[in-house]
């Protein structure tokens, strides 16, 4: 009973009869309890569901070691002078490459669809169609890049023995005062046409068949090649290359020849 008495009351002030609890004080301490219950409840099923921690567990992975433990977020492979988005791959020991997984770029069981499979054992994050995307924009960059005699394009996109021929070229040009102009109206088609990997350098040919204008004038603005009013056909088959060995994601123009 004093410890419900006022700090400096008297005891004698008191009444002596219990008082009542009144009906909201009952509901109040039902509540409570009910809380209380389910508090422990959800603790359990949490300890239960999540476990406990002993001390002796590896710590979380922070966001860049977990990227790179799973491929990265967006495992990223550009082509020359272009970014591509590739599609993560988590390959396994004993992973079987599906029969399909070439569709719409090799027939299954063709030597294109071999060597594919070569260039993705040794690349997993290859993809072809995100291939072939950066292998057309690689395409026209190169072309209007050598048309404007922009080395320092070609320098970042070419493998030094295919810079060097073109820059032979344009110096020829210079010397002859000659200028070039370049015009892409489409791209019709840009298929692989072969691939592989030597000597931890993958390759991968792809055969392009584009629309453009093209013109060469001298120095008097004569024009002496091409047609400056007239679309012209062309088919060119270019090979790029990376070392899949290296860090270095970039695929360098390593070969070109005229196709038919």
């Amino acid at each position: 009973m004093s410890s419900v008495a006022g700090v400096g009351s008297r005891p004698e002030r008191l009444s002596l009869r219990r008082p009542d609890r009144s009906e909201s004080e009952d509901d109040v301490d039902i509540y409570t309890i009910i809380f209380l219950a389910l508090a422990v409840f959800i603790f359990l099923r949490l300890r239960n569901v999540l476990g406990q921690r002993t001390g002796s567990e590896r710590p979380p992975l922070d966001r860049v070691t977990r990227d790179l433990a799973r491929g990265g977020p967006d495992n990223v492979v550009p082509m020359p002078g272009k970014t591509i988005d590739q599609v993560p791959l988590a390959p396994t020991a004993d992973a079987t490459p599906a029969p399909d997984r070439w569709k719409g770029v090799a027939e299954p069981d063709s030597a294109l669809a071999t060597g594919l499979d070569e260039v993705a054992a040794n690349d997993p994050s290859f993809d072809a169609q995100h291939f072939i995307t950066g292998a057309k924009s690689a395409y026209e960059m190169i072309v209007l890049a050598f048309a404007n005699g922009d080395r320092r394009s070609l320098k970042d996109l070419l493998s030094s023995d295919v810079y060097e021929g073109f820059d032979a070229a344009i110096r020829g040009r210079e010397q002859r005062g000659e200028k070039v102009t370049t015009r892409f109206a489409s791209i019709d088609k840009a298929e692989i046409v072969a691939a592989g990997v030597r000597d931890r350098a993958a390759q991968v040919t792809v055969r392009f068949v584009s629309q453009m204008i093209s013109a060469t004038r001298d120095k008097t603005d004569t024009v002496i090649d091409g047609n400056p009013d007239k679309l012209t056909d062309v088919t060119d088959v270019w090979t790029f290359s990376r070392d899949v060995s290296s860090r270095d994601p970039n695929w360098k123009l390593v070969g070109t020849e005229s196709g038919h």
